[in-house]
């Protein structure tokens, strides 16, 4: 359990507003970013496909043409079939081998028809693949710019925000050591269920910050007497008195104004 030492409540409600001003302040600079880290790692996702289909489409390629090129060697060793049965055909020494030689010769002709054949289709399936290449070469590009743009806006926010928010960070783990575990656990219960992630308020208007419901005069005074830590009965937040609240922006705009 985590040594903290004896606090009196006003002590823990302030306490607990300054993790609220420091969280809150990190949260500004985290919605800066927004998005961006997500939209940068999807279009670094997207190129990665994009050239892993670039690769395959061109291997496809390559396949085409070494099939091109074996059947064209095939037509060549039919030519070659035909000349060798012809001539054979002039040494025959009945109809029968004369016969048997012819349907070889129709043979080899009918094998260099389907090569054709094959050749044509598959020039046509390059073509075809040569487009998909350009179509596909050209959406890289312009999801590399994209990538490029996005990346250098991030690394321009990261360079303005990443000092701050490492420090302020370290800050945000000091103040929550020396708050007790069960208020700590109650605060990062409430702010996780809540907009904008605001577990501790200061009353405003005779209402708590950021709600349209009064808080009962009772209850105000006795927030303001600081003897007990209550909550909005209608967000569960936890409350301050605005003096208190004022005290403390005062002081951790102090602090933030030198980092």
């Amino acid at each position: 359990m985590t040594n903290v030492k004896e606090m009196s409540v006003e002590e823990k409600l302030r306490a607990l507003y300054d993790l609220q001003l420091i969280d809150s302040r990190i949260d500004e600079i985290r919605n800066v970013r927004g998005e961006l880290p997500l939209e940068v790692q999807d279009l670094e996702d997207e190129v990665a496909g994009l050239k892993a289909r670039n690769e395959k489409l061109k291997a496809d390629l390559e396949q085409i043409d070494d099939q091109i090129k074996a059947k064209k060697n095939a037509i060549e060793a039919h030519k070659e079939g035909i000349k060798k049965y012809t001539e054979q055909q002039k040494n025959v020494r009945n109809n029968r081998e004369f016969n048997s030689l012819t349907k070889e010769i129709e043979f080899q002709e009918l094998e260099i028809q389907l090569n054709e054949k094959h050749i044509k289709e598959m020039k046509a399936s390059i073509e075809y693949k040569k487009q998909q290449v350009a179509d596909s070469q050209e959406k890289l590009s312009s999801k590399q710019s994209h990538l490029e743009h996005k990346k250098a806006e991030l690394g321009d926010i990261m360079a303005e925000t990443q000092k701050e928010e490492e420090f302020l960070t370290k800050l945000s783990a000091e103040y929550a050591a020396n708050i007790e575990e069960r208020l700590l656990a109650a605060y990062h219960r409430i702010r996780s269920s809540v907009r904008n992630g605001l577990a501790v308020v200061s009353i405003e208007r005779g209402a708590s910050a950021g709600s349209f419901f009064t808080i009962p005069p009772q209850t105000q005074v006795e927030i303001a007497a600081r003897k007990k830590i209550l909550t909005d009965e209608h967000s569960g937040r936890i409350l301050v008195d605005n003096v208190l609240a004022a005290e403390e922006k005062e002081k951790m705009e102090s602090i933030f104004a030198n980092i």
